[in-house]
């Protein structure tokens, strides 16, 4: 196995925290962002981290649509009432369904990949699989400017209880930009043969 630089955790497959990695044999030994699955900030749930944290929250008469600017993640909710996918159908950022409580909107998610964590406190960290996650979202614009995200994350096989945040998001003025996040990977690509590099030298170049 290659070395891991300082920046690696230890751990084993599969990787659930979005950056960083636990070596780099290959793609699979790197966080879910740098392999440009998941933005480190996307969620869900969304949790403050790094950069491009915009997101944009648009809705026709049956869906919302959650846009996150960070690798251009997207999650359309409908709102129609439809059951929930069948238990064996999982995503990366799960299956949501949403409703409205008054002014405030639901969305509940389930069916994630066992390939991501319950909960990522921050990108380098993850605890416990989607696999057994169940969480609540709810938005609430309490001004022209504001909208309150909470989010409760239930999760009995990693936490003794359910836990909650509320995060207060405002408007902002600019637009979102796409966040072609394969086309300029060469980070991937780079690490991977620069390890690939390292175990090829020979002894005298060690």
């Amino acid at each position: 196995m290659a070395q891991q630089s300082e920046s690696d955790a230890e751990g084993d497959r599969p990787v659930r925290f979005r950056v960083g990695g636990i070596g780099s044999d290959g793609p699979e030994d790197r966080g879910l962002a740098e392999r440009c699955l998941l933005g480190f900030n996307s969620g869900p749930p969304i949790v403050p981290g790094g950069y491009n944290q915009n997101i944009q929250i648009f809705q026709t008469s049956d869906h919302v649509v959650i846009l996150n600017e960070m690798v251009h993640d997207s999650r359309i909710v409908p709102l129609d009432g439809r059951d929930q996918l069948p238990e064996q159908l999982r995503q990366w950022m799960g299956s949501s369904r949403g409703r409205w409580d008054g002014d405030t909107l639901v969305v509940e998610t389930a069916n994630f990949t066992g390939q991501t964590a319950s909960f990522s406190p921050s990108v380098r960290s993850a605890v416990g699989t989607g696999a057994t996650l169940h969480l609540t979202e709810r938005f609430t614009r309490t001004d022209d400017d504001t909208l309150l995200y909470e989010f409760t994350v239930e999760d009995a096989t990693t936490f003794t209880r359910p836990f909650a945040a509320a995060l207060p998001m405002k408007r902002g003025a600019a637009p979102l930009f796409e966040y072609a996040c394969h086309e300029g990977n060469y980070g991937m690509l780079n690490l991977l043969s620069g390890a690939r590099a390292e175990e090829n030298k020979g002894p005298s170049e060690q």
